[in-house]
């Protein structure tokens, strides 16, 4: 459980929203959280999205960046070579 000091004028304001959508002050406070941290996860760039992800499952091969059309080569012509 979280308690929060809020100005005068934020108390004043959650007071009229409670009243004028009919909720309670903890389900609107807990509604502008979730929109808080949405917005924090969409303002977050694609490498922190991914990065416990990026190298998870390495091939072994650390240079696959520069050989792959080489590789991609080897395995045509071993393709049409068995034919």
């Amino acid at each position: 459980m979280t308690t929060v000091r809020l100005p005068i004028e934020y108390e004043q304001k959650l007071n009229w929203l409670s009243t004028s959508k009919k909720k309670n002050k903890s389900d609107l406070i807990k509604e502008a959280l979730d929109m808080l941290f949405r917005n924090e996860e969409a303002e977050m760039n694609s490498y922190e999205l991914g990065k416990e992800y990026f190298g998870k499952y390495g091939s072994g091969n650390s240079d696959l960046s520069v050989s792959y059309k080489q590789k991609i080569r080897e395995k045509i012509n071993a393709k049409y070579r068995a034919h």
